[in-house]
């Protein structure tokens, strides 16, 4: 199965004076394409530091990451900028979709970043929506939409521009049990299609839709369930 990402060896430390706060020790993974990975741990564990070094919003203390097949360490912010917004879609808790714009124009807004003109940004958008079973809601605000609306839309958004990789940061947390059904079922559909879908979540609700599972707690990152119980 072809490898959209992989750390190797990624660590990553903080330094507050004399004091060395370790948020993820060494950890090497691989991310497949075709493949839904639930990242599970409570919180402050790690999981969104693992995350996040595999969206290229942190570069790691020691080891390395690769975005198909690119080292980032080394990388130019601008070169980043272009792997985040070329190979990597974000979907947040928090929708993080823009108040005054439409569904449609919040999916438009990656697309317009890369220069794609508007012509096509819509048409490509409104296709985005349709796969997400948002089409008949594209001109509305984000105000207008429940929870679970939002997430599709945003979504939508993450998938616009044919990202290999999809990360997740608990995009379930604020939905209702119905709304985290059909995100879910979006989500791992995508991940049948070529892309490289990887979920941060401390809901073990969500493990019948994983391909495989990483368990993180204290820092260390495992694909074996530890002992003692996450979440609690």
């Amino acid at each position: 199965m072809e490898i959209a990402a992989r750390i190797k060896d990624a660590s990553k430390e903080y330094r507050t004076g004399d004091t060395v706060i370790t948020a993820l020790q060494p950890a090497t993974f691989e991310f497949r394409k075709n493949e839904l990975t639930l990242i599970i741990g409570p919180s402050g564990s790690g999981k969104t530091t693992l995350l996040s070094l595999l969206g290229c919003v942190l570069f790691p203390t020691s080891g390395s990451v690769y975005i198909n097949e690119k080292l980032i360490s080394g990388m130019s912010e601008k070169e980043l900028a272009r792997i985040r917004l070329q190979n990597i879609g974000f979907v947040f808790q928090n929708f993080n979709l823009i108040s005054p714009l439409t569904a449609l124009e919040n999916v438009m807004q990656p697309l317009r970043l890369m220069g794609t003109d508007r012509k096509e940004a819509r048409a490509r958008a409104a296709e985005a929506l349709g796969r997400v079973g948002m089409e008949d809601r594209m001109q509305e605000l984000p105000k207008n939409l429940s929870g679970g609306q939002q997430q599709r839309v945003a979504i939508a958004r993450a998938l616009v521009t044919e990202p290999s990789i999809m990360l997740c940061d608990e995009p379930t947390a604020s939905l209702d049990i119905k709304s985290v059904r059909i995100v879910m079922e979006e989500l791992k559909m995508l991940s049948t299609t070529g892309k490289s879908v990887t979920i941060v979540t401390h809901d073990i609700r969500l493990k019948p839709y994983a391909d495989r599972i990483i368990y993180v707690n204290n820092g260390i990152a495992s694909v074996t369930q530890p002992d003692e119980d996450l979440f609690h």
